[in-house]
């Protein structure tokens, strides 16, 4: 029977560029992860071999490294966003770029002589996020026309160590796990935000300033709600970034439930007291969901969050 070529791609996976800033003394770093793919009239390079209209991957890696130095790296966005609009244009048969970025930070090491810094009253004495492992991710997909940049972050993992109840669920002949009424609720954050920004003649988020931004609404929803669910803090998460960024229509979270049992302690003649927990690693419960401006249909996909 006769065969035909369905939905395919080609690029460079996973090219690491680092570029420093320089500003006198004080210098300032950008580290990505950068993933090309093109699309678009590549029939006969499946079928025949033919190499016509096929762009090397090799200077595609070579075009990220130059744009670095071009136009320089001002946010992952700002960067995917320069590369997808060149591949597009410049290459007659491409017709969608789609350019995913990883972003790693880096924090400024304090010397020996930095002012002291005090925590602030406003801050929550119950709620941590382990500093330096989320990992900022951006997709950016241009198709000559118009432009869908979903961005966000993975692995942030945060933690209540009160303010957190689980019981009234659903009990079976299966069932064995205690209801809870004073729990640790911890997760570790992979979440993606679709912008509303389309075209050209739109004006351009602030891409830094929203990154932050989210940021901030998603750790303050988490660390604020008081939760009966961890499915209940998604929610609030989500309709934090809703309510306070106009720029973001969609939000996708996958957040595993990093479970905390509290270690029996009788056999030792010792009472627990919410005190002594065993973190379990797996198995782990798993709760995805959209939050999203009302009257916007869902386009983030739902494994988008796995990747």
């Amino acid at each position: 029977m006769p065969t035909i070529l369905g939905q395919n791609q080609y690029g460079k996976a996973e090219n690491r560029v680092v570029k420093i800033t320089r500003d006198g003394d004080t210098h300032h770093i950008k580290d990505l992860n950068v993933s090309v793919a093109l699309s678009g009239d590549l029939t006969e390079v499946h079928r025949s071999g033919s190499n016509a209209h096929v762009l090397p991957t090799d200077t595609m890696k070579n075009t990220v490294f130059a744009f670095a130095k071009e136009h320089g790296i001002e946010s992952a966005e700002q960067f995917g966003i320069h590369l997808a609009r060149h591949f597009v244009t410049s290459q007659e048969p491409i017709r969608t770029a789609r350019i995913r970025i990883e972003e790693y930070s880096w924090e400024r090491i304090e010397t020996s002589d930095a002012d002291s810094k005090f925590i602030g009253a406003d801050e929550a004495k119950h709620s941590f996020v382990r500093k330096g492992q989320e990992t900022r991710v951006t997709q950016i997909t241009y198709d000559g026309s118009s432009w869908e940049v979903v961005s966000g972050l993975k692995d942030l993992v945060v933690m209540n160590t009160t303010n957190s109840e689980f019981w009234g669920y659903v009990k079976d002949k299966y069932t064995t796990l205690p209801e809870a009424y004073d729990r640790i609720l911890a997760t570790q954050v992979a979440a993606r935000w679709r912008f509303n920004w389309s075209a050209d003649d739109q004006q351009m988020p602030n891409w830094e300033k929203s990154y932050d931004q989210v940021r901030k609404h998603m750790l303050q929803a988490f660390a604020e709600t008081y939760s009966l669910s961890l499915q209940q803090t998604l929610y609030q998460m989500g309709s934090r970034i809703i309510d306070n960024r106009s720029e973001i229509d969609e939000v996708r979270f996958s957040l595993p439930n990093k479970h905390h049992f509290l270690v029996d302690l009788k056999p030792f003649g010792l009472e627990n007291d919410n005190e002594v927990y065993l973190a379990a690693d797996r198995p782990y419960g798993l709760i995805e969901a959209t939050v999203l401006r009302d009257g916007v249909e869902p386009r983030i996909p739902v494994d988008l969050t796995n990747l």
